[in-house]
């Protein structure tokens, strides 16, 4: 992938990540606040805690850290795939942990 092909998916995902939490807080009480700040998007729960998602550019990555645990996510080809073990998707992944952080169902999909 060039560094094009990675810029393009990964602004993608952030975008994604931001519209779907203005669709969760118009449509459930669940109250995640996404703030922006250049490769970085933090979302914050109502009890205080975040999850922040951040663009690796040098490795073509995406890294997400959550209360829970670290994740390290390469495109490939389909999908944002886990690199470092726990072999699971980046929007999986999201949905598990912001619904553990929010306290209640929480879903993340790439469209």
């Amino acid at each position: 992938m060039t560094d094009l092909e990675y810029l393009d998916r990964a602004e993608a995902l952030l975008a994604r990540v931001e519209a779907r939490c203005d669709e969760i807080d118009e449509s459930t009480d669940a109250d995640v606040d996404s703030q922006r700040v250049g490769g970085m998007v933090t979302l914050t729960f109502r009890n205080g805690t975040q999850i922040v998602i951040n663009l690796q550019r040098p490795l073509h990555e995406v890294w997400m850290a959550a209360k829970a645990a670290a994740y390290h996510y390469r495109f490939d080809g389909e999908r944002w795939m886990d690199t470092k073990g726990h072999g699971g998707e980046f929007y999986a992944d999201l949905s598990r942990e912001a619904s553990t952080q929010a306290g209640m169902a929480i879903e993340f999909t790439a469209a």
